[in-house]
């Protein structure tokens, strides 16, 4: 649009045209102020009725909320208005005009339930704190870019349509695929050791994964964003200390470049960067902290996943970000490398936020005979996964990586309550559509 002036940029003195959204008419008798938005945030346009063209008015009196208009006019010195400026127009030009019934109030002085907000996401996304959330989403990714850059490792994309589930089972969403049965991927895991087992040695991704969990919680969804890192001559504790770093640096980039976004969702006092190094606490260590803490009805014993509850009561009695390594061999996934001197015991981590899991990882299996092992011991056909496998024989380093899910990262970030907050149209059980 020629010679746009955003409203964060009117002057007194200058003649501007602005252009947005109507968010609000005040009709005072004599005069009126139309409220008009746009992204860089709201200034005030001044209708006098006794001394305006009476089209003009009319115009600006008869527009709807959300309708999308320019406004050309003199900006003008005015301390009462809220950003301290106001317009005097001499034209209003009605671009879209809105139905008078909205679905939900963009001035959040009503409050919508979540569906209503995720059926009009466009509307909901005009809310100051729905779009924060999305601004601060962004600053999340870049900065996570930008660690990884600064850990030496370059960035890939791997495909989402695959012959084989990475980790089997039924969390899979079948395709047709030119006649043949395909599936979503449900992890770049094993693209991203192919990839590791280069000369390209360390790699990050930021994608879609797709898992058909029939979970219907606040903090799942079925199409999420995933956030890995595999790095070629790296161990589980190289893994974690990049993965603490990443995480680090996102919050610092949203503590550095979010202040407005914070304020909008009312958390900027207290929110914080975590400090790093993160405790590592074992699995057996883990156990015997829920224990400890008496919020189980039944005691947690060597070999037990760790249930909801029992993970909020130690993430309360760690009360930050933090580690718990040294899982049981026999509920960790196939390609997770066990210690060489407890087999019982394997490399795999995981990273917790006080109110949940964010990060699953380890050190990876490289060697090719105990790798089939685990195939057959999982209950999956080694011969399936051929593509994978025959580079084994081919010379692969040791190497560890994880998976982070962004939307989990955003949620606990912001204290959202529920994860689809995080992602803009979420996918889940029930939501196909917008």
């Amino acid at each position: 649009m020629d010679e746009r002036t955003y409203t964060a940029d009117a002057e007194p003195g200058q003649t501007a045209t602005v252009a947005g959204w109507v968010h609000e008419i005040r009709d005072l008798g004599g005069i009126a102020f139309l409220i008009l938005r746009d992204t860089s945030g709201r200034i005030q346009i001044k209708l006098e009725k006794d001394e305006m063209d009476d089209e003009l008015v009319e115009t600006g009196l008869d527009l709807s909320r959300e309708s999308v208009v320019t406004v050309t006019g003199d900006v003008k010195e005015e301390p009462r208005a809220p950003t301290d400026v106001e317009v005097v127009p001499e034209s209003i030009e009605v671009l879209s005009a809105a139905d008078t019934e909205l679905p939900l109030d963009p001035t959040e002085k009503v409050d919508a339930e979540l569906s209503t907000r995720l059926d009009n996401r466009t509307l909901d996304l005009r809310r100051e704190a729905g779009q924060a959330v999305f601004e601060i989403r962004s600053e999340v990714l870049r900065a996570a870019r930008e660690a990884f850059r600064a850990a030496d490792a370059t960035e890939i994309n791997t495909p989402k349509i695959v012959a084989t589930g990475t980790e089997g089972g039924t969390e899979l969403f079948p395709i047709t695929y030119f006649g043949q049965e395909a599936f979503m991927n449900q992890s770049p895991q094993l693209f991203k050791q192919l990839v590791a087992g280069s000369n390209v040695e360390r790699v990050f991704e930021i994608g879609p994964i797709f898992r058909a969990e029939e979970h219907n919680t606040p903090r799942h969804l079925n199409e999420a964003t995933s956030i890995d890192f595999e790095g070629a001559f790296c161990d589980h504790h190289d893994a974690m200390d990049v993965c603490e770093d990443v995480v680090a640096a996102a919050y610092e980039a949203v503590a550095e470049n979010c202040e407005a976004q914070l304020e909008a969702l009312g958390i900027a006092e207290e929110f914080t960067v975590p400090e790093t190094p993160f405790p590592r606490l074992s699995y057996e260590e883990a156990i015997e902290r829920i224990n400890a803490t008496g919020e189980l009805d039944e005691q947690l014993v060597w070999g037990d996943d760790l249930p909801t509850e029992g993970e909020r009561a130690l993430g309360d009695d760690v009360g930050g970000h933090y580690f718990i390594t040294d899982w049981p061999a026999e509920i960790k996934p196939f390609y997770i490398m066990d210690h060489d001197d407890d087999e019982t015991l394997s490399t795999g981590f995981d990273m917790m936020h006080p109110r949940m899991e964010l990060v699953s990882g380890g050190q990876r299996e490289h060697r090719r005979e105990q790798l089939i092992e685990g195939f057959e011991a999982q209950g999956l056909d080694p011969e399936a996964f051929e593509y994978y496998t025959k580079v084994f024989k081919y010379g692969m380093p040791p190497h560890a990586g994880w998976g982070l899910g962004g939307e989990r990262l955003v949620m606990t970030m912001l204290d959202l309550d529920n994860i689809r907050e995080a992602v803009l149209f979420p996918r889940d059980r029930q939501r196909l559509s917008p």
